[in-house]
């Protein structure tokens, strides 16, 4: 439970600016006892830097995004952001839901894509920060009214970031409803763990022997295939650049890189989504799985993602093209991954795959971390 005493070493609170309607965004900047620092906007719940140090003890900020607020009012590729109420694709935007045929908002050559026009990381959360077991924490919370993007039901929405003093920003969703909707939330941060021009260095494993195929849209095509064998499989560690730049379809159809779903190995995996009566975040801890570890060399920066979901996004930035910059930098193609928890892509349209519907008298819950060490000296 978040306490309302704020210990101002460890919590501040600024402005970052307003809306063109005038409405103020604050920005809220976490500190635990080593000094790692993460800043969150209660625009879009974006997080807009972290501050964490290499093996010589020097701090830099390891996430892409911007200095103010402006650049991330336009259609940015989702720096930071907190993604809902469906994450990643829907095929052309439709889907039928107890025999109701909804029609979303289409956002990406004709697709829908993470909420939609203004989804949840283009809207202003409220915000309470304090402190959970004298840990920094941010608790927002967003009311998306009936017929949001087009999806049914007001659907209640808290997630908490809370930042340890083990150097671990824990992220935990919970959400409710008063109709049948589909739920899958996530968060959209680009990371560059040694501020070079690209990513391809970093050496990443991901713990799935499958994942989902994907059309020239990418879309899934509606099954898992194994990995061994081929330039996606990242079971066992290698640099981004290994392979990326095989002839393989699927890193064609991923844009030239990464951008797939992968299912973790678990024995654990719950069929349906982690939905139960009168429950409270955090409840499934037990379901917790490492899904990613990423190295830098250099600079020895190790980030671990963990997540209670059945799969994760890995993504290379290949949509970057250089048309942006900030924080003193160009960021061009390649120049930021991301690893997004979050459930099967285009569920609603793909029954085979389990379902993401959250139903009134339900709770959604889910929990990730984003858990920064560094490489033990050799």
């Amino acid at each position: 439970m978040i306490t309302t005493v704020r210990n101002e070493e460890k919590i501040t609170q600024t402005s970052f600016g307003q809306l063109n309607d005038g409405t103020a965004v604050d920005l809220y900047t976490l500190t635990n006892r080593r000094g790692m620092q993460v800043s969150i906007s209660n625009f879009g719940g974006i997080i807009t830097s972290l501050y964490c140090p290499d093996r010589k003890g020097k701090f830099d900020d390891v996430v892409l995004g911007f200095d103010t607020l402006q650049p991330y009012l336009t259609n940015t590729p989702y720096f930071g952001a907190l993604i809902g109420r469906v994450g990643n694709r829907i095929a052309a935007g439709r889907f039928s839901l107890d025999g109701i045929d909804y029609q979303l908002e289409t956002n990406d050559n004709g697709n829908h894509l993470h909420g939609g026009v203004r989804g949840f990381d283009k809207v202003v959360w409220r915000a309470e920060a304090g402190l959970e077991q004298q840990q920094p924490c941010l608790q927002l919370t967003y009311l998306s009214p009936d017929g949001d993007q087009g999806y049914p039901g007001n659907l209640e929405v808290e997630v908490c970031y809370r930042l340890t003093d083990c150097n671990e920003l824990i992220t935990e969703y919970s959400a409710v409803t008063d109709r049948p909707t589909p739920v899958t939330l996530t968060q959209h941060s680009y990371f560059n763990l040694g501020g070079d021009s690209d990513i391809l260095s970093h050496r990443v494993a991901i713990n799935a022997d499958t994942y989902l195929p994907l059309n020239k849209q990418l879309i899934p095509l509606g099954h898992r295939e194994s990995l061994r064998g081929t330039p996606l499989d990242f079971l066992m560690e290698k640099s981004i650049g290994a392979d990326i730049d095989s002839d393989h379809p699927q890193l064609f159809a991923g844009a030239g890189g990464y951008d797939h779903y992968y299912v973790i190995n678990r024995s654990d995996v719950l069929h349906e989504h982690h939905l139960v009566k009168n429950a409270t975040v955090g409840a499934y801890a037990s379901y917790y799985t490492m899904a990613a570890r990423v190295t830098e060399p250099i600079s020895g920066r190790v980030l671990t993602v963990g997540t209670t979901e059945p799969g994760v996004q890995f993504y290379t930035g290949n949509f970057l093209d250089g048309s942006l910059s900030g924080k003193g930098r160009v960021f061009s193609r390649r120049s930021g991954f991301c690893l997004e928890p979050q459930h099967f892509p285009d569920s609603l349209n793909q029954p085979q795959f389990p379902s993401c519907i959250l139903r009134p008298g339900q709770v959604y819950q889910s929990r990730m971390n984003y858990a920064f060490s560094l490489l033990e000296a050799e």
